[in-house]
């Protein structure tokens, strides 16, 4: 009696979530594919489909109430910058249309950019301004390790928290997983506010766990902001036993753009803290000018009605002309993006994509590799830096438009985790950008499409196994 109960509970069950499909409107190879897996794996179907396979676009993660607080807060952040005129921005219009409706921020002239490479200088950079912080320092990191890195910075703090600075952290609950409460607690003793984005709970395991906040941003008193690839790790500065020395790129913005980042942080805060008092919109800086640049915030989330940093990337890409170079660890573009870069490599445009010939990840590695082919045939060219391993996420093109942030080219990234760039729209940072681009691939191995085709047909059994898992990865 309770094994047919239990046959009638399960196929109630899967009926609710084929009828949740249907009205989710997935791509009919979505659709299918989860169908398959409700009903040929007993059980455990469906509780990959709760874990992976919900549509958070339709339903939202977190519903961020509407009150009079956040709505002026809102109303004021999107206010602090200073528009590029029709003049100034004829040539990127529909990419500035396009994130202005996505994320809503407009851009802002005015802005000094400085790229900040590699760990070192990068960390240099933000101790620097932290010493300097007078009123508050906002971070929110994906991984949060312990380390030296780490010590430095609780000494630091409790330095500032002395001089009456207020001092807010957000960690995500699955990149930061390994830091512990012992250190958690001295923060919070010393006198820091420190809050987990999506901690592991019973009640509430399969609805976030394959949620995170990808996010890494630093705003000191609303004057210096930090964003990019580098995490608070110790791995940044001294290397990995496995990997090597790790390579990534950052930015450092002063300007009106901070504004930008200072307030997806607080909103990012008040969803997890519920605190009100960070709505304070008197906290926003007036900024003069501070540089020459023009930059743009693109934020992205499963709660966003679209994938900000995905149509980014993909208009990027279609409207380059001359050129488009990408550095990322992960590429797992999907179709859009996978079509985006072959059309534009078919239609003469120099196509490059830099990824470390090394892997954090041996699924990845796999997956990652599954795609090469596909794109060396249709003209794209791919370099594999050997030396430690590459963590960078930008993107440039055409000398005119480049991106930093946190978002890495796959479906991850792209539906799945809390992400934000900076577009910057300046001509002397883009040919910086293209440099250093350029001095990383005469280090790597260039792909032969040839020769590449002829690989191990092992190596195409695992990249094929591999790719299965790319909605995932």
């Amino acid at each position: 009696m309770i094994y047919y109960i239990a046959i009638a509970l399960y196929i109630l069950i899967g009926t609710f979530i084929i009828v949740r499909l249907l009205l989710n409107g997935m791509r009919p190879t979505k659709t299918l594919a989860w169908l398959l897996t409700i009903f040929t794996i007993p059980i455990g179907g469906i509780f990959l489909y709760l874990m992976l396979g919900r549509n958070r676009r339709k339903n939202k993660l977190f519903r961020l109430k509407r009150t009079p607080e956040v709505s002026a807060f809102t109303k004021r952040a999107l206010q602090e910058c200073s528009p590029i005129t029709q003049e100034e921005f004829t040539e990127h219009h529909k990419i500035i249309s396009l994130i202005t409706r996505n994320s809503h921020f407009a851009p802002s002239t005015g802005n000094q950019v400085k790229l900040l490479k590699n760990g070192v200088t990068t960390f240099k950079a933000i101790f620097e301004a932290l010493r300097n912080a007078e009123h508050f320092i906002y971070l929110e990191y994906y991984i949060f390790e312990e380390g030296e890195l780490t010590d430095e910075l609780l000494e630091l703090f409790q330095e500032k928290v002395n001089q009456g600075v207020s001092i807010k952290i957000l960690y995500d609950g699955i990149g930061s997983l390994s830091l512990s409460k012992m250190y958690v607690k001295k923060l919070r003793n010393i006198g820091v506010e420190i809050h987990k984005f999506l901690p592991i709970r019973f009640g509430k395991f399969l609805s976030s766990i394959n949620y995170r906040n990808h996010r890494k941003i630093i705003v000191v008193d609303g004057k210096i902001a930090f964003t990019g690839g580098i995490n608070v790790a110790d791995k940044y500065l001294k290397g990995d036993p496995t990997l090597g020395m790790w390579y990534d790129t950052h930015l450092q913005i002063k300007g009106p753009a901070v504004n930008s980042l200072k307030a997806i942080f607080v909103l990012d805060w008040y969803l997890v803290s519920n605190d009100k008092t960070i709505l304070n919109t008197s906290t926003f800086v007036d900024h003069t000018k501070k540089g020459v640049s023009s930059v743009q915030i693109v934020h992205s989330g499963p709660d966003d009605d679209f994938s900000s940093t995905q149509q980014m990337y993909f208009s990027i890409i279609s409207e380059a002309k001359k050129y488009v170079y990408i550095t990322n660890p992960y590429i797992i573009p999907g179709e859009s993006i996978l079509d985006a870069l072959k059309i534009a490599a078919m239609s003469g445009v120099d196509v490059r994509l830099l990824l470390s010939e090394k892997s954090d990840n041996i699924i990845v590695r796999w997956c990652v590799r599954s795609y090469f082919e596909r794109l060396l045939q249709a003209g794209v060219k791919i370099c594999l830096f050997p030396e430690g391993f590459m963590h960078s996420k930008t993107i440039v093109a055409d000398n005119t438009i480049s991106s930093v942030g946190t978002t890495n080219l796959d479906i991850r990234s792209f539906e799945q985790n809390y992400e934000v760039n900076a577009v910057i729209y300046d001509d002397e940072f883009a040919v910086a950008l293209k440099n250093d681009f350029l001095e990383n691939c005469y280090k790597s191995v260039s792909l032969n499409y040839n020769t590449f085709v002829h690989r191990p047909w092992i190596h195409k059994l695992k990249e094929g196994i591999a790719k299965i898992f790319s909605p995932v990865l």
